[in-house]
């Protein structure tokens, strides 16, 4: 056990801590901790102890844990009054920076609770996925790929945390559009341990089979009729209207096509490698106010 004192430091900034003395980290990302993880962890201590000190900040009334909550679990569970800490002067939003990156850098942290972390951020903050990615240092395209996994079906969502599908599973079924299939597809790969190339390949024949389905005409009565191999579908007022608001937020041509069965594609036409990478920055960050500064380049 460690001294019954908090010590005032050393040369090195160390200094000994009450463990009841720390406050849990509000921003922090894991929202589960494995108690044989802990308790493994908590044995080590008690052979080897603690070789890298736990981050805090000097709160009211005490200190508030900035990183190593694992390692402050595992010393309450080994029976430590104490424990080493260094003291860092940091605001609530360095804080979450920090804590996020100490749980990027962990493997065993899943893609759900990671994604959450960074919507909390976001909104908390009032920022962007760019600005996100610059101040913790991550490609900004991974981010976005994190955050369009919260767009699953809850079920989705709880087979990746409970590590029955893997982050590339649940990503494949993100194109399916569709909450029922994708938790169809999700039991499949439960079911039948489908790999992630295998489900990649049934999404897309279940895709380009939906794409083949024939679409309707929509006449001057408002009546829906299938269309012809020759006659290109008519379009009626409610869909013009989606293309034009589209059109303007996007500052390019859109065309919303519907089908019989009320499906239907929206297809963003782009005329250049740089008009293409303006319109998927706008769609990923959603930083601007549609309308705003979005024009053709």
């Amino acid at each position: 056990n460690k001294s019954d004192e908090t010590s005032e430091g050393d040369e090195s900034g160390i200094i000994l801590l009450g463990v009841h003395d720390v406050y849990d980290n509000p921003f922090q990302p894991r929202r589960e901790f494995s108690e044989s993880e802990i308790t493994a962890l908590s044995e080590s201590l008690k052979e080897h102890d603690m070789l890298q000190p736990i981050l805090v900040r000097k709160m009211s009334g005490g200190y508030q844990l900035i990183a190593g909550e694992r390692r402050l679990r595992a010393a309450r569970q080994a029976g430590w009054t104490h424990v080493p800490a260094r003291v860092k002067e940091a605001d609530d939003r360095l804080v979450a920076e920090l804590a996020i990156v100490e749980n990027l850098q962990r493997q065993d942290l899943n893609a759900i609770e990671k994604a959450m972390s960074f919507q909390r951020y976001i909104e908390q903050h009032g920022c962007t996925q760019e600005d996100l990615a610059r101040r913790i240092k991550v490609d900004r395209a991974n981010i976005a790929k994190m955050l369009r996994l919260l767009e699953l079906p809850e079920e989705v969502k709880g087979a990746l945390t409970a590590k029955r599908i893997t982050a590339g599973h649940a990503r494949a079924l993100l194109p399916l559009g569709d909450e029922a299939k994708q938790t169809n597809f999700c039991k499949k790969i439960e079911g039948e341990g489908l790999s992630v190339r295998a489900i990649e390949q049934l999404v897309r024949e279940t895709i380009e089979a939906e794409d083949r389905e024939p679409f309707s005409i929509v006449g001057a009565d408002g009546v829906s009729r299938p269309a012809t191999s020759t006659a290109k579908p008519a379009k009626n007022a409610h869909l013009l209207d989606l293309e034009q608001q589209l059109k303007i937020a996007l500052g390019t041509k859109v065309e919303v096509r519907q089908s019989s069965k009320k499906k239907g594609r929206i297809v963003i036409h782009f005329n250049s490698p740089e008009e293409f990478e303006r319109i998927r920055d706008h769609l990923s960050t959603g930083a601007k106010t549609p309308g705003d500064d979005v024009r053709m380049q």
